[in-house]
Parts: C-alpha cells; structure tokens; sequence
C-alpha cells in the first residue's frame, strides 16, 4: 500500500508543477509578448486525469475516501468484518468492471492525436487503468487481510477526519 500511496503522490505532484509550470509561463508570455504556448492548453487534457488518479490512490492506500460509519458502529467486531469485507468486494468488482468496460476507449484513444502536442490520448485515458488497477489491488489486499483476521476497523475515522 505504501508502494500505491508513494506512487500516486509522484503522480500528482509531478502532474501540479508541470501544469502549473505550463499555465504561469504561458500567461507570463502571453502578457510579455502577445502569444503564449500554443501546448499549453493541452497539456492539461493529459495530466489533469492522472492528477485525479494519483489523488484517487493516495486516498485508497491511506483509508481515507468518504466513509459514512452510521452501519458499522451500529455493528459488533464480526458484523463490521463482514461488512467490510463485502464493501472490499464491491470495491474489486466495480474497479475490474470499469477496467473491462473501458478497453473500447482505451482502443479508440490510441489513434486520437493531440493536435498541438501530437500526444496520443491513451497517454491521457491510461490513468483510468491505473486509478481503477490500484483500487482493485488495494480491494484484494484488505480482503486478503480482513480474512486473515486484520481488525476491521484499523483507522479511527472520527479523529482522521477534516471536517
């Protein structure tokens, strides 16, 4: 999981400064000189998918997505694993599914251009198999662990939460 989290904050890291990077110099020329990067507007279409993705990660591998925990406190320890493992479950199914589902798109993509850029937009839509690949892993990961008698509970969500 550390792997997964590391990996998706690289992955948003590097996807915010080169945004970044591109919009303020292309603003900063723009102003300068009266035209700025022509890529500028495209390189955005690429990253900003992969920007989500590795968002997407990073909150997977630290247990920290949108958690509504009115059911599992109302459940005993036994109970809260089962419900747990079944939302794992959903987790993988929906993940493997949209993996499936998506290698259409993921065809198509490979012979859309970019035209500024002349990028494929696979570059762009490969970000789904990562967000959705990584989901899977970690979904097989906490089954694995839950049956291998993990708590069900192993983050305390009330003191984790920002709001």
């Amino acid at each position: 999981m550390t792997l997964l989290d590391w990996s998706g904050r690289l992955i948003a890291a590097a996807c915010l400064g080169v945004m970044f990077v591109a919009l303020f110099v292309n603003v900063v020329l723009r102003y300068a000189f009266g035209s700025g990067i022509a890529w500028a507007y495209e390189i955005h279409a690429l990253l900003l998918p992969w920007l989500v993705a590795g968002g997407i990660v990073i909150a997977a591998a630290r247990g920290r997505n949108i958690a509504i925990t009115l059911l599992p406190d109302l459940l005993s320890a036994s109970g809260r694993r089962v419900l747990t493992l079944l939302i794992h479950l959903v987790i993988v199914l929906i993940a493997t599914s949209v993996l499936w589902s998506s290698q259409p798109i993921l065809k198509a993509a490979q012979f859309q251009t970019l035209s500024t850029l002349g990028i494929k937009q696979i570059w762009g839509y490969a970000s789904l198999v990562f967000a959705f690949g990584a989901m899977s892993v970690i979904g097989v990961v906490e089954i694995v662990r839950l049956l291998a008698g993990g708590d069900p509970d192993p983050l305390d969500l009330e003191r984790q939460s920002l709001g």
